[in-house]
C-alpha cells in the first residue's frame, strides 16, 4: 500500500510537474499568437503591392474632406470620388504614397489623415496606449504574484485544529 504522504504530494496542485505544464502551455499559447499574427499581417510577402493595392490602402487612410471621420473608400460623397480618382491618377503618374499623402495633406490639413503621424505631438497617440497596457500587464503581474506568495504561506502553515 502506498505511503499516505507520498500519495498527498502527489494531488498537491503546484507541484512541480504542474507547475512546468502551466509553463509550457503558456509559452506555447505564446508562440502560436505570435505565428498567427505574422501569417495574418503578411510579414514573409515577398511581390510588390499592386497599384490596386495601393490605391485601396490610400483610400483608407484618407478621410473624405466634406463627411466627417470616415475614409474615402467608405463614403460615395463627390468629393470623395473626386479624391479617389486623383488617387489614382497620382499612382498612374509614379507618385509614392508619401507624396500622395502630402499632397492631401497640403491641401486640406493635417487631419485629412486618418491615421495620425508617428512623429511629433501625434506620437503620444501611439505611445499613451502602449504605457497604459505595459503598466496595466504589470500590475496584474504583480497581483498574481502576491496572490501566489499568500496561497504558498498558507499551503506550509500547519493546520490547526479546534480548542482542546
Amino acid at each position: 500500500m502506498p505511503d499516505p504522504a507520498t500519495l498527498e504530494e502527489r494531488a498537491t496542485p503546484g507541484s512541480g510537474g504542474s507547475r512546468t505544464r502551466q509553463v509550457v502551455s503558456a509559452v506555447a499559447l505564446v508562440v502560436i499568437a505570435v505565428v498567427a499574427l505574422c501569417i495574418g499581417s503578411g510579414v514573409g510577402r515577398s511581390s510588390p503591392p499592386t497599384l490596386a493595392a495601393r490605391a485601396a490602402s490610400l483610400e483608407s487612410k484618407i478621410k473624405c474632406p466634406s463627411c466627417e471621420d470616415i475614409s474615402v473608400a467608405q463614403s460615395e460623397a463627390s468629393t470623395a470620388i473626386q479624391a479617389r480618382q486623383q488617387i489614382r491618377a497620382m499612382l498612374a503618374r509614379g507618385e509614392s504614397d508619401s507624396q500622395i499623402e502630402q499632397s492631401f495633406v497640403a491641401r486640406y490639413g493635417p487631419s485629412i489623415l486618418l491615421v495620425p503621424p508617428a512623429s511629433g505631438l501625434g506620437a503620444l497617440v501611439w505611445f499613451v496606449p502602449l504605457v497604459a497596457v505595459v503598466l496595466a500587464l504589470g500590475a496584474l503581474g504583480v497581483l498574481f504574484w502576491r496572490r501566489q506568495r499568500a496561497l504558498g504561506r498558507l499551503r506550509s502553515e500547519p493546520l490547526r485544529s479546534g480548542p482542546s
